[in-house]
């Protein structure tokens, strides 16, 4: 009976001691449940805020982008109203120069109509700017009649001028003409005299030569006392003297050519 008490009691301790046990494990299970649960949470908070951080970045890269990205766009936009602040001062410059040269141009128009309106008031005649064109217009078609004037008198001129150079052109032909109707004159009343004679080889020398006229188709006729007695022909012929042969048929039977006889042309140019 003892021995089942003491069974019964050692069950009820085993079980009492199970219990306690599973109790603990239960309880350590428990915190350690507890204790993942905290963990399982921390990694997400941390997780999550790691994905928020990750987001943030991303965010901020993305901000950081399209800050660097207005900054190149100000950067060319300011690059290109530099360009235009210069084409814009270059412009205002010419537009200063243009301005200024018209400014002295609008002067001298002053200076001008200044000085036509000078000139108006001593034209007279009532003379304005009204009927200035009316006066510019009788002006021109004096001037119009006055150049017809003178083109007549041109023509007149010219036409003048051109019986001038033909009469003038006609007179030189008459001179050269008679100029060399005299030298044929002459060339027809020469004479020249025989400075030497070879009988052997029938030759004469004649005090004549190339500035008298003579040339190798010159005929000449050999006179003595007025009457002809032979013909001779050039066949060297010298500035101041010629060398002719004797024809000796042309010779009156018994007649030489000597010293001293007198040379004629045998054809006379013809006047």
């Amino acid at each position: 009976m003892k021995v089942k008490v003491t069974l019964i009691i050692l069950a009820i301790l085993a079980i009492g001691g199970a219990a306690w046990t599973s109790h603990q494990h239960l309880e350590k299970f428990k915190d350690q449940q507890q204790k993942r649960f905290a963990d399982i949470s921390e990694n997400k908070d941390k997780t999550h805020q790691s994905e928020i951080t990750e987001k943030d970045l991303k965010d901020e890269q993305g901000v950081l982008k399209t800050v660097q990205n207005t900054r190149e766009e100000t950067k060319q936009s300011i690059t290109v109203l530099k360009t235009k602040e210069i084409d814009f001062k270059r412009q205002i410059a010419d537009l200063d120069t243009t301005i200024a040269g018209q400014n002295v141009e609008l002067e001298g128009l002053k200076k001008t109509l200044a000085e036509i309106k000078l000139i108006l008031t001593e034209l007279g005649d009532g003379i304005t700017d009204t009927n200035l064109p009316e006066y510019f217009n009788k002006i021109s078609d004096d001037k119009k009649v006055l150049e017809r004037s003178l083109e007549e008198k041109e023509a007149l001129v010219a036409a003048a001028e051109k019986r001038l150079a033909d009469n003038k052109a006609e007179e030189n032909r008459l001179i050269d003409k008679k100029l060399e109707r005299n030298v044929r004159i002459q060339h027809n009343a020469m004479e020249a005299v025989i400075t030497g004679v070879n009988q052997d080889w029938g030759f004469v020398v004649i005090g004549a030569g190339s500035n008298t006229g003579f040339t190798p188709q010159t005929s000449l006729l050999v006179k003595r006392d007025g009457r002809l007695i032979g013909r001779v022909r050039p066949t060297a012929i010298e500035p101041a003297q010629t060398i002719a042969d004797i024809d000796l048929e042309s010779l009156a039977s018994g007649v030489r050519l000597q010293r001293g006889d007198r040379v004629i042309l045998a054809k006379p140019e013809s006047h």
